[in-house]
């Protein structure tokens, strides 16, 4: 392989700049995860530890072999919508008893944890990642179940969450289920239909619906312990598995369970036990993108600090230079990287696209595409050369691959480019975006310039007169809003990636992602659909 250079140099004042800004946008990243961190609030946290009760992370953290990172997803999910950021819930990616796996857990101290959309939404995804990548899965559960005034929102897509417990155990990917509390309504299934049950002595309460809910159904006057405890269910219904007598022993009872299963990962493991590490420093990530988003920047600085040893095989470096290709390693796992180089994809980037996948397949390697486009062109020469038909083949190779994907936007991801690179819509592995990042349709400029033509066409066919002042606030206000709503923040919020990550973490977190794709088997496809020619 041959060992990238760097030209970045920390005494050029664009560094400082770009880093300057950079730091801006981690420090909105901060923000909004410490508002998913403090949970319904300081009161509400003080009375959970009050009763003896643990939160969520801590009950995360004693589950977790000591000293495992745990890589959490979605943590921003809820950011800018009607529901609190994190949504209740936490969801990643965690080590128990050797085992990699995917956890959930409720924070019963946020509206007594009940499920709203964006929680549902974020349960399901945790349960996508799990069946896509055969990892167990343990659900830390305390909730009153779905959200009572959001259920239109709620009841259809929340039966999701159950579908994929039950693919899961016909998968023979095994489930956890600990219940610490209260678990009413949808979340009484979440230990129904999980294959290892374990509920905490005179704490947890599972039943179809709560005391005052029956005395509604049927004039009984019951009490939650005789309804639902766990005991009760120890003895008499036989919903739970192991009878635990305080929080900690529940989450030794689960660690017990997973240290039982015998199991084994079924992808290649790494190519060297311990990888060389990049030979650039990653501090510089933070400045490696411009200040101004319309400038492109070099992807090849972003593989040097990524990749193992900073060792890379650019495939076809002469041809589509606006698209780097080429093969690498992280953390030794082999990957196949496509990177956006500059602005936009033509034909010769697609061609490229197509073959190389189309190539990873051929070897069984993992994708890594780091997304930072903003269209595919447009224009007579560009259309008559074949866009069209050249960016549908790299649509349709990337939609056909069967190796698994990783992505990570860098800076953008605008209209169908955000397609031909193995987007949210294509289902990649995991998708994450940094915090300088953008997800649109088109660029913010380009948008607010089609509308205000738009405004000015309209009034010329109306024979009216178009007012400047009238254009200056139109192009102001879409653009301010296209901004805000476009923002990596934003379209995290919205379960549109799996999570914001610091630049810096962007190995680790790629690592930790390929480990976590190889617990399953790795191939390629064996077809693909038909290709333009």
């Amino acid at each position: 392989m041959a060992v990238l250079d760097s030209a970045i140099d920390p005494r050029n004042p664009a560094y400082q700049e770009n880093r300057d800004a950079m730091r801006e946008r981690l420090a909105a990243l901060a923000n909004a995860l410490d508002l998913a961190r403090a949970g319904g609030g300081e009161r509400h946290v003080t009375r959970h530890h009050a009763r003896g009760r643990l939160m969520p992370r801590e009950r995360v953290d004693l589950l977790l072999d000591q000293d495992a990172p745990f890589l959490e997803l979605s943590p921003v999910a809820g950011w800018h919508t009607d529901q609190p950021v994190g949504a209740g819930v936490v969801t990643g990616l965690g080590v128990v008893e050797g085992v990699e796996c995917v956890i959930v857990a409720h924070d019963p101290t946020v509206r007594g944890g009940v499920l709203n959309p964006i929680a549902l939404r974020k349960i399901e995804r945790a349960g996508e990642i799990a069946l896509a990548n055969r990892l167990p899965l343990i659900s830390l559960v305390e909730s009153a179940g779905a959200d009572l005034p959001a259920q239109v929102e709620a009841f259809v897509p929340g039966g999701a969450v159950l579908r994929d417990l039950a693919r899961l155990s016909a998968g023979r990917i095994p489930t956890v289920c600990v219940v610490f509390g209260d678990a009413v309504d949808v979340a009484a299934w979440l230990p129904g239909l999980s294959d290892y049950t374990v509920l905490v002595r005179a704490q947890a309460k599972v039943s179809v619906a709560g005391p005052r809910l029956v005395q509604e159904a049927t004039g009984e006057i019951i009490d939650g312990e005789a309804l639902g405890g766990a005991a009760m269910h120890a003895t008499r219904s036989g919903l739970a598995d192991f009878l635990a007598e305080d929080e900690r022993d529940a989450v030794r009872l689960a660690r017990q369970c997973m240290r039982r299963l015998n199991w084994r990962k079924l992808g290649p493991p790494p190519r060297t036990a311990l990888a060389a590490p990049p030979k650039y420093d990653p501090e510089d990530l933070l400045a490696i993108p411009s200040a101004d988003e319309r400038t492109p920047f070099d992807p090849r600085e972003v593989l040097a600090r990524v990749l193992d040893a900073s060792d890379f095989d650019e495939f076809k470096p002469g041809y589509g230079p606006a698209l780097v290709t080429g093969w690498g390693e992280v953390h030794g796992y082999p990957v196949g990287v496509l990177a956006n180089a500059r602005g936009v994809l033509v034909s010769a980037e697609a061609q490229k696209a197509a073959q190389f996948i189309q190539l990873a397949n051929a070897s069984g390697t993992p994708l890594l595409f780091l997304q930072n486009a903003s269209g595919l062109m447009t224009g007579p020469e560009f259309e008559q050369a074949g866009i069209v038909k050249h960016a549908s083949a790299m649509m349709s190779a990337v939609a056909s691959s069967a190796v698994p994907h990783l992505a990570v936007n860098l800076g953008a991801a605008h209209g169908p480019a955000a397609y031909a690179m193995s987007g949210r819509a294509m289902r990649p592995r995991f998708l994450f975006s940094w915090p300088n990042a953008r997800t649109a349709a088109l660029a913010p400029a380009q948008l607010t310039g089609v509308l205000t033509a738009l405004a000015r066409q309209a009034a010329e066919v109306k024979g009216q007169r178009y007012e400047e002042d009238f254009d200056r606030n139109l192009r102001m206000n879409v653009e301010r809003q296209v901004e805000a709503q476009t923002a990596a923040l934003f379209v995290s919020g919205r379960l549109h990636d799996d999570g914001v990550i610091d630049p810096r973490d962007t190995r680790t977190v790629l690592g930790l992602c390929l480990s976590a794709i190889h617990s399953g088997p790795v191939g390629g496809a064996d077809r693909f659909g038909v290709f333009r020619m």
